[in-house]
């Protein structure tokens, strides 16, 4: 008789630098037997959320963590014991037949550690995410029907967005108690929101004095009830990191001017196509950002690590922040230079829809060599935005409203905004900054000039 062997999956080197995930959500149970490269569990990265595949095939014997938990890189996720030989994979599955897994685990020999979808090898993860999906929704053992709770105990809730998901897990609520209300017939934001309404209302209420419940007691601060503690996630983490930094290495100045952007306003309308949408702000102002930064190539460069080397590239990597339930995120658009004022709009559009489900891939996440921020999109006028390191300058752009101005001695309503330019000081001074910002601004004020050579 074989005795089963344990094997322990521990979280793999995610690359980038990233130590730690957040787990998400479970997509298996103990007990449950996985084939290779199933998807175990979601995560939250510094970068985006992402699908954990696991190595081993066989039976899971633990779960380490909850939703909500962190796991640091090295740190156990789960362990399997080898499958039963009555509920083994069929011999088409096994590894040793599948030149598919073989490579995965040659691979793994080899100390990639690329295992996590999305930071590795895509194509290959995508189709073991796809297989194992497939095998999840059927159930490793298909030659033995499963009871009416065993296939509820296995059900997998229609919580697509993980903005959503941990909506409800900061809130209390059980998302498989949760009436989906969806199109698609998925669990939404208001699902959730209205399930945590009538779980409070189905609380005791507390006392007129206002007093805890009987035997519980609450933590205060300096007088204060605690309302609740809740532990920075990996990307806000590393959102921290990365402008602190960027706040005790670089030595920002900032110039800003206003903006008479009627005519790009007036022009804008007219640019849409038959049946379809005219090009957004952002897309139009990146454009002539990056014509700019053609003429002033210092501001879409980098500082060696040691600030002893200013490098220069042949163009731009245009980073695009954006503000999302998460937090922000920059979005890059690699070679933007090169794009037409459609191509940018398409990409930007793109991007944005990506960022706020959550799930950028951490490879359009890096790269970039200039930021443009259009804070306008968020309801106010001006920014003294934070450098995002390792470039050496962000853009901002407020917003485009109606404003009194003068026009030919006139006072008359045109549309304003307001650009701001924060710059590393090392790399540049006053005088050409102020030559980038005032060539936007021409761009801007007169669309006519530069739409023929967009």
């Amino acid at each position: 008789m074989t005795t089963a062997t344990a094997q322990v999956f521990r979280l793999p080197d995610l690359g980038e630098g990233l130590t730690e995930a957040g787990l998400v959500q479970w997509l298996v149970k103990v007990g449950d037997t996985i084939t290779t490269d199933q998807v175990i569990a979601e995560v939250e990265t510094a970068k985006s959320v992402v699908e954990l595949p696991s190595p081993f095939a066989g039976v899971i014997t633990a779960l380490h963590g909850e939703a909500g938990d962190v796991i640091a890189v090295g740190a156990p996720v789960l362990e399997v014991a080898d499958a039963a030989p009555d509920a083994a994979p069929p011999a088409s599955e096994q590894a040793a037949g599948d030149p598919e897994k073989e490579a995965y685990r040659s691979e793994e020999r080899a100390g990639s550690g690329n295992v996590l979808i999305g930071y590795g090898t895509t194509e290959r993860a995508s189709t073991g995410r796809r297989r194992a999906r497939a095998s999840h929704a059927t159930a490793a053992g298909t030659s033995q029907p499963r009871s009416e709770s065993q296939a509820r105990a296995t059900h997998t809730v229609a919580v697509r967005s993980p903005i959503v998901r941990r909506l409800a897990r900061d809130l209390g609520v059980d998302v498989r108690s949760i009436e989906a209300t969806g199109a698609d017939g998925a669990v939404t934001r208001a699902d959730v929101l209205r399930a945590a309404n009538a779980l409070e209302g189905a609380q005791p209420q507390a006392s007129g004095t206002g007093a805890p419940a009987s035997g519980t007691s609450r933590e205060t601060v300096d007088g204060l009830a605690v309302a609740s503690r809740d532990r920075l996630s990996p990307m806000r983490k590393a959102i921290g990191a990365t402008l602190s930094r960027s706040r005790a290495e670089i030595p920002e100045a900032t110039v800003w001017v206003d903006v008479d952007a009627t005519e790009l306003w007036e022009a804008r309308s007219r640019m849409a196509p038959e049946g379809g949408k005219a090009p957004s702000i952002t897309a139009l102002v990146a454009r002539f950002t990056l014509m700019a930064l053609g003429e002033y190539p210092l501001l879409a460069s980098r500082l060696s690590d040691d600030a002893s080397e200013i490098i220069a590239f042949d163009g731009v990597n245009l980073g695009v922040a954006a503000d999302t339930e998460r937090g922000l995120v920059v979005p890059v658009l690699t070679r933007a230079h090169e794009l037409t004022i459609d191509e940018l709009d398409a990409q930007l559009r793109e991007l944005a829809a990506t960022a706020k489900e959550g799930r950028m891939p951490a490879e359009r996440l890096r790269g970039s060599t200039f930021t443009l921020n259009n804070y306008g999109s968020l309801g106010v006028d001006g920014s003294a935005a934070i450098i995002n390191h390792p470039e050496v300058a962000i853009l901002g752009i407020g917003r485009m409203i109606e404003r009194p101005w003068v026009v030919d001695g006139q006072i008359v309503v045109r549309r304003v905004t307001q650009l701001s330019l924060v710059f590393d000081h090392r790399v540049c001074d006053g005088g050409y900054t102020a030559g980038f910002l005032r060539r936007v601004v021409e761009l801007i004020e007169h669309p006519l000039q530069a739409f023929g050579r967009i």
